[in-house]
């Protein structure tokens, strides 16, 4: 079964069709980054499959479920987390305290006081493992606002997997970051998305080729080409229609 599937998806607002009949099967544990010119349709892909829309027609499917039409913190439920390029953390809470609020989200406490004592050094642990994961133990006690961006990044991320999601949407992850935290922040989200399936909206073609199992092109609201980075690099629709244009700058 794929982790995540669009079959024949339609999306017209008004007269004017943005996503012109996607089909899309991504497998558990792929990743998958989704590329195309300004314009092409990503953004709307984005929120189609995290049901900040809903098709005009077609089905998605997030493993055996049907979410096409569901509102997003439904998607949320069945396992789906979305990063923004918004940066969507808590900023007058300790790294260790945003950790610990997606991880009781994750276990699903309904705040009942009791139970939440009980349970809260399972809670208190697993934060302090993804803190560890995300290198920002040292920063354990700092504010969130207090963070360099990169930092708010990787917290970010951090939250998006506390939070328990086994398909994760981000959503241009190295936006406004410098080359090198740009290369070490690949190489973060390849550790700790491990075994979760991930699709990835990015304009730098440095992190795609880096990140990415499979790209998926999208040009004028359809899907071109669907492969390893190796062929869609070779592919001479692909080229015409962005790369090359994309290596001449």
């Amino acid at each position: 079964m794929n982790a995540l599937e669009l079959k024949n998806i339609h999306k017209s607002f008004g007269k004017t069709q943005i996503i012109r009949g996607i089909d899309l099967a991504v497998t558990k544990g792929e990743r998958v980054a989704i590329i195309g010119p300004n314009g092409a349709g990503k953004s709307t892909l984005f929120n189609l499959i995290s049901g900040r829309f809903a098709p005009t027609s077609g089905e998605i499917w997030l493993g055996a479920h049907r979410v096409d039409g569901k509102q997003p913190f439904e998607v949320n439920r069945l396992g789906l987390s979305r990063s923004f390029q918004i940066t969507n953390i808590f900023p007058k809470l300790s790294v260790f305290e945003n950790l610990r609020c997606a991880v009781l989200w994750s276990l699903g406490y309904k705040y009942t006081f009791f139970k939440f004592l009980a349970d809260l050094e399972d809670a208190n642990d697993l934060a302090e493992r993804y803190m560890e994961r995300i290198r920002l133990d040292k920063k354990r006690d700092v504010l969130a606002m207090n963070l360099t961006y990169a930092e708010q990044r990787a917290l970010e991320i951090g939250i998006t997997i506390a939070g328990g999601a086994e398909v994760i949407l981000l959503d241009e992850p190295t936006a406004g970051m410098s080359k090198s935290e740009t290369l070490r922040f690949i190489q973060l989200i390849r550790q700790v998305t491990e075994g979760k399936t991930l699709l990835t909206v990015e304009h730098d073609m440095g992190v795609v080729f880096g990140l990415a199992d499979k790209i998926a092109v999208v040009v004028y609201g359809e899907v071109i080409a669907f492969d390893t980075p190796d062929a869609v690099r070779s592919n001479p629709k692909v080229q015409e229609a962005y790369l090359g244009s994309a290596q001449t700058h």
